[in-house]
């Protein structure tokens, strides 16, 4: 089984199933309340039929995710072989609304539209979504004149009220509560390395502190089979509720090792780090152990994948030798951002598949 190590927040997430609240706190910092505001009973219209928004991971099915992940290996074969044939989003346009600063989400999602046919518009904070218009009357704005929206946001809650409000496919580029898109992409990596070419039944180890991106493995964790471990220092404990509604799911695991990255990491198939102040704790970094050769050597294998969802702090988060070993996949899953995300694009659209 797969078993991811991770760090603390608390919440409860928010889907297209129930509608789901969400308290959010992480260390010492402020709570965050996150009010649930989407489902499918008062989204204000509903997709054409074929369409769907992607906010959390387990918005998507068992066989859904099985079936993300064989498009995104499928699309990126394509693109690789070059070609003009495959252009599911000829003559669209993708509308990109950024609050929270970007690197890898925006230059993925613009050159993986354009690759598909299609033409992406960046909108930065120049929109004021929430502050200098309401996200609602941004939502029906920019679905009037695009066929897709990723937003890429701070708050939560604007996400789902961007997609309570818009009657085209919805994308969650990031927020604070989670961030979806990533961890697609780190599953494409996984099984693009692993000898058996499947993310089920490996040992996944997270260090770092609680984030979006836990968050959004443990809602992996609920519809695919893999254990989920979380390590963190004591007081970055995740939610005790979330790590229960894993073990519920019937279908991952989850469990918490605090203050003991070395034992945690044994067996592991997989060590995954993160930045440790994405949320403002600067002031905890100095408390915490990099992942360096020592804590790779712990796992007891040569042939642990080492994967980083960046920006990295070498000689902080992670060693440099570590960053440059072979053992590192990070920039193959820096990449697969592109192709994972096409393929979210393209199954949310109901766009054409490539030819098998």
């Amino acid at each position: 089984m797969l078993s991811l190590l991770v760090a603390a927040t608390s919440f409860s997430p928010v889907g297209s199933g129930p509608a789901r609240g969400l308290t959010h706190s992480i260390g010492s910092g402020p709570a965050r309340q996150r009010p649930a505001v989407l489902s499918a009973a008062n989204c204000e219209t509903e997709l054409p039929a074929g369409q769907r928004h992607f906010l959390h991971v387990d918005d998507l099915s068992t066989a859904e995710v099985r079936e993300v992940l064989d498009l995104a290996k499928r699309i990126k074969a394509t693109l690789a072989a070059g070609g003009p044939g495959y252009r599911p989003f000829a003559d669209q346009t993708l509308a990109m609304v950024f609050t929270k600063p970007s690197c890898r989400t925006r230059v993925s999602f613009e050159s993986g539209f354009r690759r598909l046919g299609g033409h992406a518009l960046c909108l930065g904070e120049e929109v004021g979504i929430g502050t200098r218009e309401a996200t609602k009357d941004v939502a029906r704005v920019l679905a009037s004149m695009n066929e897709l929206l990723m937003a890429r946001l701070y708050a939560h809650a604007d996400m789902l009220e961007l997609a309570q409000f818009s009657k085209v496919p919805v994308v969650n580029g990031l927020t604070d509560y989670n961030h979806p898109c990533q961890i697609v992409a780190d599953a494409l990596t996984i099984e693009e390395v692993v000898p058996d070419g499947s993310i089920e039944g490996k040992k996944v180890v997270y260090v770092g502190d609680g984030n979006n991106i836990v968050h959004s493995w443990l809602e992996l964790a609920c519809v695919v089979p893999f254990d989920f471990v979380c390590a963190c220092p004591s007081g970055f404990e995740p939610d005790a509720e979330l790590v229960e509604r894993v073990a519920k799911s019937g279908v991952g695991s989850a469990r918490v090792v605090v203050d003991d990255p070395t034992g945690a990491v044994s067996g592991a198939d997989v060590i995954y780090a993160d930045v440790w102040a994405s949320m403002g704790q600067k002031e905890e970094a100095a408390t915490r152990e990099a992942v360096n050769e020592a804590l790779l050597a712990a796992t007891g294998r040569d042939d642990t994948l080492f994967l980083h969802c960046l920006p990295a702090e070498r000689g902080r988060e992670v060693s440099d030798g570590v960053m440059e070993s072979a053992q590192s996949h990070v920039f193959r899953q820096a990449e697969n951002r592109m192709h994972a995300q096409n393929a979210i694009m393209v199954f949310c659209a109901g766009a054409a598949r490539p030819a098998a």
